[in-house]
C-alpha cells in the first residue's frame, strides 16, 4: 500500500500526491515517501560524499574543526527540518532540498565558482545552483535506466533557488516559475532561509576560531552584542569557548524563532489554502520580520567586510583562482589530460554543442573535484618533480 504520513500536513504543504513526478517514470515506493526516496538517493550519491572535502570558507587542510560543505549542508538540513515540522510543511521534501542544495559547488568555495564562471564566460557561464541541478539530472550515473538521480520535480525546483531568465527558459518545467514570476513551494522558501541562518552564524564561529575576527569586532553588530551581553550577565565566569558557543546558539534560536513567528503570521494573513495559492502569491511567505531582517543584513555586511575580505581568506581566493584557471586551460586545450570517462564526455558534448560543449565537460570535471584533489591534480600537471 502507498506510504502515508503519521503527522498531517498543512493544506499549503506539498504532499506526495501533489508531486508533478519524476522525469523518468518509476514504480511508487511502498515503505517510504517519494521525497524520502529523493533524500536517500542524495545521501548515497557521489557528489554528496565529495562535500566533505570542499571548502565552506576555510580550505579543508587549514584545520579539522572548520565547516566544510558537508557539515554546512547537515546544519542547513537540521534547521530546515525543525522549522518545517513547526509550520506543518513536508519535512522530507524540505530535508531533500537542503541536502542537495550545494551538490554542484566547486572546490574552494565561492572563489572556485567565480573563477569557473569567468572561464566559462563565453560558453554559458557557471553557477552552482544550476550545477547542482545538472548533477542530479545528468552527472550522477548510478542507475541502469537513467542518468542522474531522477528526483521529483519539487526537489529539483527547490535546488534551483535563483536563476537568470535566459537560463530558466532552457530548463523546461523546472525553470517555468522564473519565467512566469511564480513562487516556489514553502518548503523551498524555508530551505533558502535556513541556508542563510546556518552559514552566517557558523561563519561567525569559524571566524572567531581562526582568530580572523574577534569578540570586540563583533560587539558592533547588534545581533551578536545583544546575546553576548545576556550570556555574560547570566554566566560571568564562563570561559571564552563556551561563551562563544552559547552566544551563537542563542543567535540561531533568535533567527529561527523570528522566522517561524513571522512566517506563521504571513501565511495566516495571506489566506492561502493550497500549494497553487502559495505559487500565485505575489511575494514569498517565509521570511524574517523587518527588524530581524535588517539585523541579519548587518551581520552579513560585517562578514563580507571583516571575514571574507580578510587577507588570509583573500590569499586563498587568489591561489584558488590561479589553480582553477590553470586546470581549466590545460584540460580545454588538451582533453587527453582527462581520465577516459571524462574524455568521452568531452567528445559527446563537443559533438552536440561545439567548443561550448567541450568547455562544459571540463567545467563539470573541475566542479566535481574536492579541494585536495584539485590541489593534487595541479601538482601532477605542473610540478616537474611529480612524474605520475
Amino acid at each position: 500500500m502507498p506510504f502515508s504520513y503519521s503527522q498531517p500536513l498543512a493544506p499549503y504543504a506539498l504532499s506526495d500526491a501533489q508531486s508533478r513526478g519524476r522525469r523518468h517514470a518509476e514504480a511508487l515506493p511502498t515503505q517510504r515517501s517519494e521525497f524520502q526516496r529523493d533524500r536517500d538517493r542524495i545521501v548515497h550519491c557521489t557528489a554528496f560524499r565529495r562535500l566533505e572535502y570542499k571548502t565552506q570558507v576555510f580550505v579543508n587542510h587549514e584545520g579539522d574543526l572548520f565547516r566544510t560543505r558537508l557539515t554546512h549542508t547537515i546544519e542547513v538540513a537540521q534547521i530546515a527540518r525543525s522549522c518545517a515540522r513547526t509550520l506543518g510543511l513536508n519535512e522530507d521534501l524540505t530535508e531533500a532540498i537542503a541536502l542537495a542544495h550545494d551538490l554542484g559547488h566547486t572546490p574552494f568555495g565561492h572563489a572556485g565558482q567565480d573563477t569557473l564562471n569567468a572561464c566559462m564566460r563565453d560558453d554559458g557561464g557557471f553557477e552552482h545552483n544550476l550545477q547542482s541541478l545538472r548533477v542530479v539530472d545528468h552527472l550522477e550515473r548510478r542507475y541502469a535506466e537513467f542518468d542522474g538521480l531522477n528526483l521529483c520535480f519539487e526537489t529539483r525546483e527547490g535546488i534551483l533557488k535563483h536563476c537568470a531568465l535566459k537560463d530558466a527558459s532552457t530548463l523546461g518545467e523546472v525553470g517555468e516559475r522564473f519565467v512566469l514570476g511564480l513562487q516556489p513551494s514553502l518548503e523551498a522558501q524555508l530551505t533558502n532561509l535556513a541556508d542563510e541562518i546556518a552559514y552566517n552564524n557558523h561563519d561567525v564561529d569559524d571566524g572567531l576560531r581562526a582568530g580572523i575576527i574577534s569578540v570586540e569586532d563583533l560587539l558592533e553588530i547588534e545581533l551578536f552584542a545583544e546575546h553576548y551581553h545576556a550570556v555574560c550577565a547570566r554566566y560571568p565566569q564562563l570561559d571564552a569557548k563556551r561563551t562563544r558557543h552559547e552566544v551563537i546558539r542563542r543567535m540561531i534560536n533568535h533567527l529561527v524563532s523570528d522566522l517561524l513567528s513571522t512566517s506563521q503570521a504571513r501565511i495566516s494573513q495571506s489566506g492561502v489554502g493550497s500549494v497553487d495559492e502559495v505559487r500565485q502569491y505575489p511575494e514569498p511567505l517565509i521570511g524574517f520580520s523587518s527588524a530581524t531582517r535588517e539585523a541579519n543584513r548587518e551581520l552579513k555586511r560585517f562578514l563580507h567586510r571583516r571575514l571574507y575580505q580578510h587577507y588570509r581568506v583573500h590569499r586563498m581566493t587568489k591561489k584558488a583562482d590561479r589553480l582553477v584557471h590553470a586546470l581549466f586551460d590545460a584540460y580545454l586545450n588538451d582533453p587527453k589530460l582527462l581520465p577516459d570517462e571524462h574524455q568521452r564526455n568531452v567528445t559527446t558534448l563537443e559533438h552536440e554543442h561545439g567548443r561550448s560543449g567541450r568547455a562544459r565537460a571540463v567545467a563539470d570535471y573541475i566542479a566535481g573535484m574536492t579541494d585536495r584533489f584539485a590541489i593534487g591534480e595541479y601538482q601532477r600537471l605542473f610540478n616537474p618533480d611529480m612524474l605520475s
